[in-house]
């Protein structure tokens, strides 16, 4: 109890720390400083679904998670110094934070089965942070690839949205592996383009690739959930005078 609190906080004081650093090595003036806010608020909303649990709990692969939080804040801030004009369009830094995030993307699923402390919030705070990585390095590919990169960091958020006026896609579709395998071409894809030494053709074809992946995921998703038959729930009970017997609605 209350290890959430204390979990949160200390990575949000690394990210207040880090991202401050990241900001002074590139030599940034005093008014550029929205690159260190951009960093420290995304952990900030990490922190704050962590506090948020009914129970404040934060097992060892929620610090696992956060602790990617506090690198993917540090590449938030490098991306606001990259958009500004601060630093090239490739910088290394960006990519010398992204590679450790994706690295431990895999750790904390591990250890939450390892120490049987997976959880359906640690899994969302998982994919938030992905879905976060992935808008971050997209939103900077832009500077070399053109707006349509964007699409890949948008998709996600662009589901959950028509989830609003759909609400068959709020649904959890079934299980498959080949959608992490579509996660991690598209961070991989990302971190390729990023390179400093790799052409920019090379990095687009890489990029366009991804995106065809991610459509077609998200596009059997939305078939698949399309198809299956609404699910009945018992919302009242209307009883029949003749027999007692009752009856149950649709939901």
């Amino acid at each position: 109890m209350g290890t959430g609190l204390r979990d949160a906080g200390a990575s949000l004081a690394l990210a207040a720390l880090g991202c401050t650093a990241l900001t002074v090595a590139h030599g940034v003036l005093p008014e550029h400083g929205a690159a260190t806010v951009a960093g420290t608020a995304l952990v900030g909303c990490a922190a704050v679904a962590v506090v948020a649990r009914r129970d404040r709990w934060c097992g060892p692969a929620d610090r696992v998670t956060l602790a990617r939080t506090v690198l993917v804040g540090g590449c938030a801030t490098v991306a606001v110094l990259a958009l500004t004009g601060v630093t090239g369009p490739r910088p290394w830094s960006l990519v010398a934070l992204a590679v450790p995030a994706l690295l431990l993307d895999g750790l904390d699923g591990y250890v939450a089965r390892r120490t049987g402390t997976s959880s359906p919030a640690g899994a969302r705070l998982d994919m938030e942070v992905d879905a976060a990585l992935l808008l971050v390095l997209s939103a900077v590919a832009v500077l070399t690839q053109g707006p349509w990169v964007l699409a890949i960091g948008l998709m996600r958020y662009a589901y959950v949205a028509a989830g609003w006026c759909w609400p068959r896609l709020r649904r959890r579709p079934p299980p498959r592996f080949s959608r992490k395998v579509v996660a991690v071409v598209q961070a991989l894809a990302l971190v390729l383009a990023l390179l400093p030494p790799v052409p920019a053709g090379v990095g687009a074809v890489a990029l366009g690739v991804a995106l065809a992946a991610l459509v077609l995921s998200f596009g059997r998703d939305v078939r698949t959930l399309a198809r299956r038959p609404a699910r009945l729930r018992p919302r009242a009970r209307v009883r029949a005078p003749w027999c007692g017997l009752g009856r149950w609605r649709a939901g």
